[in-house]
Order: structure tokens, then C-alpha cells, then sequence
């Protein structure tokens, strides 16, 4: 019986992100049924601002994904970030000019003791994400006494999440654009984007191979960490303030983001496009729930349901 041979063009194209972007029409479809104003224009684009937050995030989430590890830090590492870029705006003109590095700086902290867990003292990642998700969350309970923090982002935050630098684009999603771009180029033409595949794919064998895998790990840790408070900074921006518990909804969809894009969640196989499918199928996802008034708790069922069928789908077997 004679096969069906396919097509050159799409030999190359990953189920997983096909896949993906099949789902975002099927869901921009059903979404045009429910609510006709669903494909206008200034609506997508307000979804593609949303989506921005969680790209970012998403991102350095992939990047510890691809190691085979995983980060649960994220909620108040997401919280931090904010919260100390809004609290530098106490200490006057100096504070505001440094409240954005300096949330993603603690960001990165937090991130560069997650790597040295994991990469020097081989404590599993999910143990001590945990627990310094943990940590930080004690700390900025105990900075702002368990109540609403006071303090209001700066108006370069505020520019950053939700102004226009070019006409027609808002900024957020500029900065997951230089982002994305950078990761992109990270991936495929660093030699830390290649270690980062080589390590997913069999650790000792990279370590074999000459490759400083402790290193990239605690990098990779670091980048995630970064990321995830440049997440918050945008959050916060966005909302004109930092909130406790701000990054809680930002946890599973990064992951699921990222699993639904086609990544390995054992490491070592991936692609960038397949992430800002996973982001913004999940933000269309979201979007209609809300309009469809499921609670939260239906929502987070969803992402649970999405990320265990991707496990079974995906996480039977290592990548060739």
C-alpha cells in the first residue's frame, strides 16, 4: 500500500506547535461565536497586552524546563520583584530612576540561590523552589506588616506596562518582543542555548563532553529568577501598585505555557514559538472563561487538566 509522503515544507514543523496554533484558531473561532467583538482589533490587542506578562514569565520558565528542572518559585518571586520596585520609590529621585533593576535584581537573587541549590548542593529543584517560594513569601509579609503594601509604582513602571513608545503597540508587549527575540537568538546561536538542550537531554553526557553544566544550570536558575520579577514589574506597572499574592496566578500557566508549546518536560527539546503559542492559547483560554464566568477555581482545574494531559503526552519518553 502505497504512503502518504508530506510535504518538504512541513517535515520540519513541530506537532506539538502546530498543534498549539491550531487550538488558538479553534479557540479565536469559538470565542467569535460567543461574543462578536471577540476578533476586533483593539480587543485582541488588549489580550496580546495580557499575554505579555505571562510571555515574560514564561520565558525563563522555559529556559529551567529545558534543564529538566522545574522553578515554583515564581509566585513571589513574581511578588518580590514588584514589591520592591514599588518600595524604591521611598528613597526619592535616586529610588525611582533604580526601581526597575532593582526588582529585577532581586528577582535574580532569588533565582541565583535556587541555582546553587539545585546545581552545587543537587537539591531537587522542586524542593527548594518550594521553599524559597516560601522564604519570600515570610519576607514580604513581614516587610509589609500583612497588609496591602502602600507603596505606588513609579511612572517609568506604569510606561513600561501599559504606554506606547510606537504608535499602535503597547510597550508590554515590546518588552516580551526584545524578550522574545533574545531568547530566540539565546537558544539557537549561544553556546549556552545549546548547552541548555544537551543538559536536558542527558546531563552526564554533557558534563562529559566538556560542558559546565553546573554553571548553565545556576544561569539558568538566575534568568528565570530575572525574568519572573520583570514580570511583576510589568504587573505592577500595569496596576499602578504591587499586591501580595500578585504572581499566585502566574505559576501553572507559565508551565502549561510552555508544556503546550511543545517543550520537553523532561528537558532537552523545545522551541521559543512553541512558548508564545502555549502564551497566548492560554490567554485566550482565560479570556474565554472570564467572558464565560467561570470561576477560578474551574480555571484552575483547566490548567491542571492541560498540563497532566501534556505530561502523559509528552513525558513517556525522552527525546532522540
Amino acid at each position: 500500500m502505497r504512503q502518504l509522503r508530506v510535504p518538504t515544507r512541513l517535515r520540519g514543523i513541530d506537532p506539538a506547535v502546530a498543534t498549539a496554533f491550531g487550538c488558538i484558531i479553534l479557540l479565536l473561532f469559538a470565542g467569535s461565536i460567543y461574543s462578536p467583538n471577540f476578533l476586533s482589533p483593539d480587543y485582541l490587542l488588549q489580550q496580546l497586552k495580557v499575554a505579555s506578562f505571562l510571555g515574560v514569565i514564561a520565558t525563563g520558565m522555559m529556559a529551567v524546563i529545558l534543564l529538566g528542572q522545574i522553578d515554583l518559585s515564581v509566585p513571589w518571586v513574581v511578588t518580590t520583584g514588584a514589591m520592591m520596585a514599588c518600595a524604591a520609590t521611598a528613597y526619592g529621585t535616586t529610588g525611582s530612576v533604580l526601581a526597575i533593576p532593582f526588582g529585577i535584581f532581586c528577582g535574580a537573587a532569588i533565582g541565583l540561590v535556587n541555582g546553587l541549590a539545585v546545581a552545587y548542593l543537587r537539591i531537587p529543584s522542586m524542593i527548594i523552589t518550594l521553599a524559597t517560594n516560601a522564604v519570600a513569601q515570610g519576607l514580604m509579609v513581614v516587610y509589609t506588616g500583612g497588609f496591602s503594601p502602600q507603596d505606588s509604582a513609579t511612572p517609568a513602571m506604569r510606561f513600561l506596562a501599559t504606554g506606547y513608545t510606537i504608535p499602535g503597540l503597547p510597550n508590554g508587549v515590546l518588552v516580551w518582543l526584545c524578550v522574545g527575540l533574545a531568547a530566540v537568538f539565546m537558544l539557537t546561536r549561544t553556546t549556552f542555548g545549546r548547552s541548555l538542550y544537551a543538559i536536558g537531554n542527558r546531563e552526564r553526557a554533557a558534563y562529559m563532553s566538556g560542558i559546565d553544566t553546573r554553571r548553565i544550570t545556576l544561569l539558568a536558575f538566575v534568568i528565570s529568577g530575572g525574568l519572573s520579577a520583570l514580570g511583576g514589574v510589568l504587573l505592577a506597572g500595569y496596576a499602578s501598585k504591587a499586591s501580595q499574592s500578585m504572581g499566585d496566578a502566574y505559576l501553572l500557566p507559565s508551565i502549561a505555557a510552555v508544556v503546550l508549546g511543545g517543550t520537553h518536560v523532561l528537558g532537552g527539546k523545545g522551541s521559543y514559538l512553541g512558548t508564545v503559542a502555549g502564551v497566548i492559547l492560554i490567554t485566550l483560554l482565560q479570556s474565554i472563561l472570564s467572558v464565560m464566568q467561570i470561576e477560578e477555581a474551574g480555571r484552575q482545574l483547566i490548567y491542571g487538566a492541560v498540563i497532566i494531559g501534556m505530561l502523559l503526552l509528552y513525558g513517556r519518553q525522552k527525546p532522540a
